[in-house]
């Protein structure tokens, strides 16, 4: 079967749980931007829970299907119809053939994820089906979806779970205000320590500049850089550094103005310091910021941002569990 792309949304573009084993060489990761959402539709629909599914930012696409589906919907709050008629997120859903999904404005949150059954059947390039846009790489023509495209589907594997839901409590919720808890990073110490307190003490907005590379933050205070005789090869900004790899989460702060949060499809090295990375288990929360949400960042050591990701496992585990008993 296949699904034909009549309006492609904003930007609606095919992932999986990201392409690994290339970030050395300037590949990044890639995939679904929140990774819970992403596996919790696929697991709905008794899919491999790896299996590539659509991303939609903020304004969803409109899909027509050539043959039965069962569909599912997690992630952000964008209300669904099925050929005019409103379906739930979070359960499995049948789409006859020649059905049309579409989408309402979005309410909560900003990336919702479309799985199918039998997952989205486009090539597996260097071992991932994730669209690396930078790189016009994987998804489908390494690109967005636009109109007219025609997307392959999987064939249908395994027992129907046709209205299969999620349990509430294994529901993400997308606050607008939020705390992202950040591992004070390698240069850190180049803040003076006034400014190094100023960073966590305000209260930071989502820029408009937020998309899959990178999260920009403002309207914090600007942070200022000790004095220091500058490296060489280093440049003339007080942030500037001789190339160095960026973590994914990794923060900057270009001229000690706007923090700037790395995500799944940035560069992986460049010049300028990186005051911390923010821990894994808060990069869905981070994916699902609206621009003019509010964020403070808090600092946490290893010991707790360890802790801090068993429990996000300890979260997975348990959707594991509750979709496949």
């Amino acid at each position: 079967m296949a699904i034909k792309v009549l309006h492609a949304g904003l930007a609606t573009t095919v992932q999986d749980a990201g392409r690994t084993g290339y970030y050395h060489l300037g590949i990044p990761l890639s995939g679904a931007l929140d990774q819970y959402s992403f596996r919790a539709a696929n697991l709905l629909l008794g899919n491999p829970e790896d299996a590539a599914v659509l991303e939609m930012t903020m304004l969803g696409p409109k899909l027509e299907f050539t043959q039965d589906a069962l569909i599912a919907l997690t992630g952000a709050n964008l209300p669904a119809k099925l050929d005019g008629v409103a379906i739930p997120n979070y359960e499995v859903v049948a789409a006859k053939a020649g059905s049309v999904l579409s989408f309402d404005y979005l309410k909560d949150g900003v990336r919702g994820y479309l799985a199918v059954a039998g997952g989205i059947d486009v090539p597996v390039v260097l071992g991932s089906r994730s669209t690396y846009i930078l790189g016009a790489m994987g998804g489908f023509c390494g690109r967005k979806l636009q109109v007219g495209d025609v997307l392959p589907v999987g064939a249908l594997t395994g027992s129907s779970h046709l209205g299969r839901k999620l349990p509430d409590q294994l529901k993400s919720v997308f606050p607008k205000d939020v705390q992202v808890r950040m591992l004070p990073g390698l240069y850190f110490h180049w803040l003076t320590e006034a400014s190094g307190k100023l960073f966590f003490e305000d209260t930071w907005r989502v820029g408009a500049e937020a998309d899959r590379i990178a999260y920009r933050f403002k309207g914090g205070r600007p942070l200022e850089f000790a004095p220091r005789e500058r490296p060489f090869g280093a440049g003339s900004d007080p942030s500037n550094i001789v190339d160095a790899g960026y973590p994914i989460g990794s923060i900057q702060v270009p001229g000690g103005l706007e923090p700037i949060l790395l995500h799944r499809d940035a560069i992986s090295g460049g010049g300028y310091a990186m005051i911390g990375t923010v821990i894994s288990a808060d990069m869905d929360l981070v994916a699902q910021l609206q621009p003019n949400f509010r964020a403070q960042f808090v600092a946490v050591d290893m010991a707790q941002a360890l802790a801090a990701r068993a429990k996000y496992k300890q979260r997975v585990s348990e959707l594991r569990k509750a979709l496949t008993s």
